[in-house]
C-alpha cells in the first residue's frame, strides 16, 4: 500500500464525516441560535431552555437525513471492503 493510496483513503474517510455529522450539527446549532434569540428577546435566562429543542432539532435531523447519511456510509464501508486485498496484501 503506498502513500497515495493511504491519503486518497483518509481524505475519502474524513470527507464521509463531514457529510454525515453536517446535517444534525447545521440544524442544532440553527434551534440553538433561535433559542437563544429567543432567550435575550423575552429575558428568559435558563440554561437548559435550548436543550430541547436542540435534541428536537438534531432527532428531526437523523429522520430527515438519516437515508442521505446512511448511504455516504454504506459507500465509504464498500469502497474500503473493495480495496481491502490492496491494503493487507502487498503488490509484488
Amino acid at each position: 500500500m503506498d502513500q497515495g493510496t493511504v491519503l486518497s483513503l483518509i481524505q475519502e474517510g474524513l470527507w464521509t464525516i463531514i457529510l454525515v455529522s453536517a446535517p444534525p450539527l447545521t440544524l442544532g446549532l440553527i434551534a440553538g441560535l433561535v433559542m437563544s434569540i429567543f432567550q435575550t428577546v423575552t429575558s428568559i435566562q435558563e440554561p437548559t431552555l435550548a436543550f430541547i429543542p436542540k435534541i428536537l432539532a438534531v432527532l428531526l435531523s437523523l429522520v430527515a437525513f438519516g437515508p442521505f447519511m446512511l448511504g455516504q456510509l454504506i459507500f465509504f464501508f464498500t469502497l474500503i471492503q473493495d480495496s481491502f486485498m490492496t491494503f493487507v496484501h502487498p503488490r509484488i
